[in-house]
């Protein structure tokens, strides 16, 4: 072990030195190709071109792994720092966790019901009501009774 990265030890393998999550990858790819019948599958580091700046970016080995599992079929076109300029133009704001997901949508919109001002979980669509926390229960209630 050479050190300790956002909570993930970093190892030796094969020579590189690798982040625990990308060598579970690789040993996982391994014994599942294994298991397969099939010969191990190994990735390099690639270099692409950003098509937004122009910059060349490393698609890590650790990455192709991921988007071979995911079957994604397209490599990555934009860098890091171009994808969040992109994530931040179209709205949607990347969240913390750990599914690399995007956050909750909070709305604030006025109660169909008794006109107060409520934030909702969702984008409301046009023609439907919105109802607050306190109307939403009360119909809850009226129509399980």
């Amino acid at each position: 072990m050479t050190g300790r990265v956002q909570g993930c030890f970093q190892m030796q393998f094969e020579g590189v030195i690798e982040t625990c999550a990308v060598v579970r990858h690789i040993v996982y790819a391994k014994r599942r190709d294994w298991a397969e019948g099939s010969s191990s599958m190994e990735f390099q580091d690639k270099v692409l071109k950003c098509i937004d700046c122009g910059a060349d970016f490393v698609f890590t080995a650790g990455e192709q792994l991921f988007f071979h599992d995911k079957a994604f079929r397209n490599e990555p076109k934009r860098c890091k720092a171009c994808k969040a300029k992109r994530v931040a133009v179209l709205g949607a704001v990347p969240s913390g966790n750990h599914r690399g997901g995007f956050g909750k949508v909070e709305t604030r919109t006025t109660c169909s019901q008794c006109g107060k001002e409520t934030t909702v979980p969702f984008r409301p669509t046009q023609g439907r009501p919105v109802f607050c926390r306190e109307c939403f229960q009360q119909r809850r209630e009226a129509a399980t009774a």
